[in-house]
């Protein structure tokens, strides 16, 4: 299965949006846009230079699957930035999708914007996102409950790796 990420779009958010009100879904993942208006203003925001926020549409096959983003992106002294990401065909859950677009986007996003320390939460009663998050370095530093759920902050360190030649080519786990 080819996995790709690309740039986000209007219809992209609008169709992120519609997608997302499975109540299923939305079980898993908290969300702030209550409209489709709100999750386009927030979009476009994060277009405006010097955003605190970036984010990537998930692509298999060809298909639109799902988004992964950063938010908070040096808003706060530790972490450097959160991370979130939500594949909303179900059909897909399961592919390890989410496990192979989160490494690409971190090693996107980690250079392109000198993130040092990420964070994630997730829910407890939603193991697949906490494996997830660990196969991609992540550790759990904080349990709490969370309107009445019991929730994990987890944090992954990201180290540059500078080959001889001065780039930075990849982004890993020290």
């Amino acid at each position: 299965m080819q996995v790709e990420l690309r740039e986000r779009t209007e219809e992209n958010v609008r169709v992120y949006f519609e997608r997302t009100r499975d109540p299923e879904i939305q079980a898993r993942i908290p969300q702030r846009s209550q409209t489709v208006e709100q999750a386009l203003e927030a979009y476009r925001q994060s277009l405006a230079p010097g955003a605190a926020s970036y984010g990537r549409t998930v692509w298999a096959d060809g298909v639109y699957v799902g988004d992964v983003w950063c938010y908070c992106i040096h808003a706060e002294a530790d972490p450097d930035a959160m991370v979130s990401y939500c594949i909303f065909d179900k059909d897909r859950w399961g592919q390890g999708i989410a496990s192979r677009v989160l490494e690409q986007f971190l090693a996107d996003a980690g250079p392109r914007f000198g993130l040092k320390r990420v964070g994630a939460f997730a829910y407890a009663d939603n193991p697949a996102s906490v494996r997830v998050l660990e196969k991609n370095g992540f550790t759990i530093q904080e349990t709490f409950e969370e309107e009445g759920r019991r929730s994990f902050y987890l944090v992954r360190e990201l180290v540059r790796e500078i080959e001889k030649t001065g780039r930075m080519d990849k982004w890993n786990t020290e």
